[in-house]
């Protein structure tokens, strides 16, 4: 199936696991990603993180918000730092602004666009 953007998700079999992902972009991140740590230049591989850009709350009537969330596509650790990375096609306004709102709560976070 094609997203609104012209990405189509595809698979990929890991120890007879099967992984989705978004876009062949993606999928071809995660294949250099996945020889990267087979290899031992980068190390503790994440696929989906989730970051908590705002908590969850209620407002003064008591309608609950939930949690403002970003995740990324990829986690993981080179060199002694974590780095973050997402592979995108399309920004939409969205995107930027969580993008924004990550870097400003997490500005330890080597934050890396594919």
């Amino acid at each position: 199936m094609t997203s609104k953007y012209g990405a189509k998700k595809t698979f990929r079999i890991l120890g007879g696991e099967k992984i989705e992902f978004d876009s062949l972009k993606e999928a071809k991140r995660f294949d250099v990603l996945y020889l990267l740590l087979k290899a031992k230049q980068i190390t503790k591989l994440t696929l989906q993180p989730s970051y908590t850009l705002q908590d969850g709350f209620r407002d003064k009537i008591g309608k609950k918000h939930r949690p403002i969330t970003y995740v990324a596509d990829f986690k993981y650790t080179k060199d002694g730092v974590e780095v973050v990375e997402d592979t995108k096609g399309f920004k939409t306004e969205v995107y930027r602004i969580k993008k924004k709102l990550l870097l400003h709560k997490f500005p330890s976070i080597n934050f890396i666009e594919t």
